[in-house]
């Protein structure tokens, strides 16, 4: 009897809660505080999509059989780097990156079982999306319905998931698991899982300027040396240790090879440039001048908070004068808290997309999770809701067209530097106003209470 009673209650409760969801319908699309439940929902139906995808979608194999026979010849042996190759040529990944996928070779029986593959990177895909769903539930910034954009509308970001099964996804989701670790003030924890995320792909550098930013406002330049060898051992010692004795400057060149070429036919952001100006080394040194500039503007102006010097980063944070955060429109972003802290790695890494080299098809995942929050860490008044979902669905169908265009790659640009500008201006400080509250004559009521 006592248990009926004790399920009739948790059944009521329940239902309770569902009438009151029914009841705040709009509230809950439109408020951040619903961010978990709208969450839970979407985890559950991209479950489902998931499944229907992999069954009636066809696999499209691309990069997995290179994958494959590349760690196949660390399996059987091989450990000079430069050895290590597959069907679209040698290996040009970092270490963590072969152990990780020779797990999955094995699993796969030698990479036979695409199936089961395909399963593994849909568990994968929900375990990235629980993270990134609780960073936005950190933030409290986002409007639960731009997630249903970020879900169930990307056809793009399942095929690179489940249907392509590409490393990218792998080095993100351990990226935000890392940013998480970051939240949660776990910071050499964090840094040991951020170099984690660069041992499978180098994308994850990019995030690496606004990571040690907040590693020198945290801790100053004695107290972030031992973060920074935290992620240099993992990644250089640590993991490359097998081919760094027997090969090293073989290992270090083709896993961390800064000037590869890309093939113009797969560029997605330079289409509408001719293809000797896309292979050109000066307009490669171009786009890194950019992005240094980018970087330093964004360092010195929007990530730092304080009116003091930023060389002040560098000392001891008890040394430091007493914090006096400048007051902005946003004010959050610079108090420290975990917008400020998601700011950062993610424009950070913003900064580095659009000024990249070439973007492929399966980059995209590089910073998709991240839009909504870029266009909605500012005041909405900046940007109304509708045209940050226009520049949503513009992005998307930038990325959905193959092969990209003139007209895709040029449209992909602009919503870049509109973001940019967003981001720029909707963070601007705001004067204080010292000047008091206009005096009001005492009401009738107020003499009363007097």
């Amino acid at each position: 009897l006592r248990a009926e009673t004790r399920s009739g209650m948790a059944a009521g409760r329940g239902a309770a809660v569902l009438r009151r969801a029914w009841r705040e319908r709009r509230a809950a699309l439109l408020e951040p505080r619903y961010t978990p439940l709208v969450a839970a929902c979407l985890c559950l139906a991209e479950g489902g999509v998931n499944l229907w995808v992999i069954r009636r979608v066809p696999y499209t194999e691309i990069d997995w059989k290179a994958y494959m026979q590349e760690v196949e010849g660390f399996a059987n042996g091989t450990l000079d780097y430069t050895q290590l190759k597959g069907d679209t040529g040698p290996l040009v990944y970092p270490a963590g990156f072969v152990y990780i996928f020779l797990g999955l070779y094995h699993v796969t029986g030698r990479g036979s079982d695409i199936r089961l593959a395909q399963y593994l990177f849909a568990g994968l895909y929900l375990l990235n999306l629980l993270l990134v769903f609780r960073i936005y539930c950190r933030t409290n910034k986002v409007p639960p319905y731009v997630f249903f954009f970020m879900c169930c509308a990307s056809y793009r970001i399942h095929s690179i998931f489940v249907l392509r099964l590409f490393n990218d996804p792998v080095a993100m989701a351990i990226l935000f698991l890392a940013i998480n670790l970051f939240l949660e003030e776990r910071w050499s924890w964090g840094c040991l899982l951020f170099s984690l995320a660069v041992s499978v792909k180098m994308n994850i550098l990019l995030f690496a300027p606004g990571l040690l930013f907040l590693l020198l406002q945290r801790f100053g330049l004695l107290g972030c040396i031992p973060k920074l060898c935290i992620c240099a051992l993992l990644q250089q010692v640590v993991l490359g240790l097998p081919f760094l004795l027997v090969n090293p400057m073989g290992y270090l060149m083709r896993s961390f090879d800064l000037g590869r070429q890309f093939q113009f036919k797969w560029t997605v952001n330079w289409r509408f440039l001719p293809e000797e100006v896309f292979q050109n080394r000066l307009f490669h040194a171009a786009l890194l001048l950019a992005h240094l500039a980018g970087l330093g503007l964004f360092a010195l102006h929007r990530w730092h908070s304080s009116k003091e010097n930023i060389l002040t980063l560098l000392k001891d944070p008890a040394k430091r004068k007493p914090a006096s955060p400048r007051l902005t429109v946003n004010n959050i972003l610079w108090q420290g808290g975990h917008a400020w802290i998601v700011f950062i790695l993610f424009s950070s890494n913003f900064l580095g997309v659009c000024c990249s080299r070439s973007l492929h098809y399966q980059f995209y995942v590089w910073y998709f999770h991240t839009l909504p929050y870029l266009l909605w860490c500012t005041p909405t008044t900046k940007l109304a809701h509708m045209p940050k979902v226009l520049l949503l669905g513009v992005i998307e169908l930038c990325w959905n067209t193959y092969p990209s265009t003139v007209c895709s790659s040029l449209s992909l640009h602009i919503c870049h530097g509109l973001i940019l500008l967003q981001l720029w201006y909707g963070t601007a400080s705001t004067p204080v106003s010292h000047t008091p509250p206009p005096s009001r004559k005492p009401t009738a009521m107020s003499k009363k209470a007097q």
